[in-house]
């Protein structure tokens, strides 16, 4: 079959090489379909554009897959208004974690033909036999379809075992050229990032998280030192982004990884999500000597009650050690706290705040968003519970509309008191960053005229 893959563009100068769709375009190829990528990522298509693709190139399918912030949901529904208004409009097929949660919604307000729900490696492939048979489709795990204005949701298709017998990303279907220019903190100019998963899942249940798969799969690290290989090899990749949910699954787990790296005598640059409890002086050393730059860590907040309510499985002494040992290390941390889940307060905001600024190394601009109840978490539910919240159509054209403004508030603060407050606290935290990247240049100008440096290569936006 003829496939067309869409990669939306997020409005971003530099997008991430989109991982769901390069591993089912990977599986469809070696099934032996003919795959096209439309990347308006890249090229900045608008939308109506692809109507004229669709046309003139006759596919047999078109899918998208959607996270469904308050940008990509609007994304899709554009996108969705162009394929639908297409003359030879393929069978249209959306997943991700967006639309996984909600199907029925989701199907009635794009108008696809199928949603796949979870993993969709060995789905498409069934679901490609039976598209246009609603007999046929009823028995494939792992979607939900409409038929007219039935829609019909199917039981959940289990999870894939060994991931490690799933195909490579298809890196040649993409415009690697484009990708690898991503940056990521400590990346170099000459540095070329991409990002590759070392696992699936994760083995915590945080209330705000919206991954519906359970547990955690590990790929072996000669899977992954494989396919750093062939990345080295083929686009001159040296620095990688692991793009887990979670790499640091357990301290065993990331010496293990380390190890690997270190005997493969392979040189390259990375980081990684990562979990403060796991931070230990003598694993960060490691991961320090094995190429670590930074590691992504879910703060989220420095009140231990708070932290209990989320179900972060953490205390704040326990974020501090790892906080300060990552730093001790030479690795920057990355210092994600979000602001206004069940309990918060000005005081909960304050230390927060306090935190921030006092183990901010600069690698990084941070400031503090608000806690958001994505369909599928069980904030979401909770928000229902308590009547804040309606249904997912009441969430995405009401309540979230974009990502920087509370959709729910759990506070006992207005929303306009809760804005106000994030506006003071990012403000400080604003100004403290480019204080210090002023401090910054200016002793790049005392380098260059009062020492000599003869090694300046200009003030360059970083």
């Amino acid at each position: 079959m003829k496939i067309l893959l869409v990669v939306y563009d997020n409005d971003s100068y530099i997008h991430w090489l989109p991982h769901g769709l390069s591993y089912i375009a990977a599986v469809l190829k070696r099934a032996g379909h003919q795959v096209t990528i439309y990347s308006q990522d890249l090229h900045h298509y608008p939308d109506e554009h692809l109507t004229s693709v669709l046309d003139e190139g006759r596919f047999d399918m078109v899918g998208i897959n959607a996270i469904c912030g308050y940008y990509q949901y609007r994304k899709l529904l554009s996108l969705s208004k162009a394929i639908n208004a297409a003359k030879h409009r393929p069978h249209y097929v959306i997943g991700g974690h967006g639309p996984a949660p909600e199907p029925d919604y989701f199907l009635r307000k794009t108008r696809a033909d199928v949603v796949v729900i979870g993993e969709g490696e060995q789905t498409v492939l069934e679901l490609l036999d039976a598209l246009g048979n609603p007999a046929a489709l009823a028995k494939v795990q792992g979607i939900a379809f409409r038929d007219g204005d039935s829609v019909t949701v199917n039981p959940r298709r289990p999870l894939i075992a060994d991931i490690d017998s799933i195909p490579f990303p298809a890196y040649d279907l993409f415009p690697m050229e484009y990708y690898r220019l991503l940056r990521m903190p400590h990346a170099a100019a000459s540095d070329f990032v991409i990002p590759i998963l070392s696992g699936r899942g994760c083995t915590f249940q945080c209330n705000f998280c919206y991954r519906m798969d359970e547990g955690h799969r590990t790929r072996s690290p000669e899977a992954i030192l494989e396919e750093i290989r062939l990345l080295q090899r083929d686009h001159r990749i040296n620095y990688i982004a692991f793009d887990d949910e979670l790499l640091m699954t357990s301290e065993q787990r990331t010496w293990q990884l380390c190890e690997a790296f270190a005997r493969s005598g392979l040189k390259f640059k990375w980081e990684c999500c990562g979990r403060l409890n796991y931070a230990k002086p003598d694993l960060l050393a490691m991961m320090k000597r094995t190429g670590c730059v930074f590691i992504n860590y879910g703060v989220e907040a420095l009140d231990d009650q708070i932290l209990r309510n989320m179900n972060k499985a953490l205390t704040v002494d326990v974020t501090i050690r790892g906080i300060e040992a990552t730093l001790a290390a030479g690795i920057s941390p990355g210092l994600n706290v979000i602001f206004g889940n069940i309990g918060e307060n000005r005081q909960t905001l304050e230390k927060a705040v306090e935190f921030l600024l006092k183990y901010d190394d600069g690698a990084q601009m941070r400031t503090i968003r608000p806690v958001t109840p994505y369909p599928g978490t069980p904030l979401y539910y909770h928000a229902i519970e308590k009547g804040l919240l309606k249904d997912c159509q009441d969430f995405y054209e009401r309540k979230h509309l974009n990502s920087d403004l509370v959709s729910i508030n759990f506070t006992d603060l207005t929303d306009d008191e809760f804005h106000q407050a994030l506006l003071d606290a990012n403000t400080r935290l604003i100004e403290h960053h480019f204080v210090n990247k002023t401090r910054q240049v200016i002793q790049q100008a005392q380098d260059l005229y009062l020492a000599r440096n003869t090694g300046f290569r200009g003030f360059r936006q970083s």
